[in-house]
């Protein structure tokens, strides 16, 4: 079961609100990008990054040079899937489906170099499942360039809307169009990089990534 913190415990749309931990994990595994919140120079700061899991754990990685990187304070990681858009009789109750996840805590700089290199696979695999042992592993010069960060899932919480939209009752009988607007995404044709010197196929753990991601 998920933690129940006065931070994940929803104020709105309770019912919502999911509490057990595979569905973290559910929406955690099928995301690509996640948004680092965080606070510099107390200023907050939302950045955009990939992000992998291994068990309760989130790594996330960057520059060492990275501003956002440095803080020591709380932060907060959110994961949305937008599934569609809603569209009801009144402009009142339009909604999103979605499924989101939020994380709170603190991110613990890993500096043993087995859970860094576990930490990098994590966040390549996520983005590219087999592409870690496809292509050329970080140097240590590149290592001591890159910043990997750990993010406990002890705090986090998940939240999801699926279905129809929910009119008031009165408003049913509108001449009004109402329903979901599915949004799907899909991958592409894969595009060689012009820069190629060898005549390569494609390999298939890139070619075979036709479904749509959900």
């Amino acid at each position: 079961m998920l933690s129940t913190t006065p931070r994940t415990t929803l104020g709105r749309s309770k019912h919502r609100g999911l509490t057990d931990r595979e569905d973290l994990y559910a929406v955690l595994d099928a995301g690509l990008v996640c948004h680092l919140g965080v606070v510099v120079g107390g200023a907050p700061m939302v950045v955009p990054t990939g992000y992998g899991r291994i068990g309760d754990t989130l790594y996330l990685h960057g520059s060492t040079g990275s501003t956002s990187l440095r803080g020591t304070g709380d932060v907060c990681v959110t994961v949305t899937h937008l599934d569609g858009v809603v569209l009801a009789r009144s402009v009142f109750h339009h909604s999103l489906n979605y499924r989101s996840a939020m994380i709170y805590g603190h991110l613990r700089p890993v500096e043993e170099d087995e859970e860094r290199l576990a930490g990098l696979r994590a966040i390549t695999e996520q983005l590219a499942p087999g592409q870690w042992d496809a292509a050329r592993k970080p140097t240590r010069k590149e290592l001591a360039a890159t910043s990997v960060l750990a993010l406990s899932l002890a705090e986090a919480s998940v939240k999801v809307r699926q279905g129809p939209p929910l009119d008031d009752e009165e408003d049913y009988a509108l001449p009004v169009w109402a329903g979901v607007l599915p949004l799907h995404s899909a991958w592409g044709v894969p595009e060689a990089d012009p820069a190629m010197t060898l005549d390569l196929d494609v390999p298939e753990h890139v070619s075979s990534r036709t479904i749509p991601i959900r």
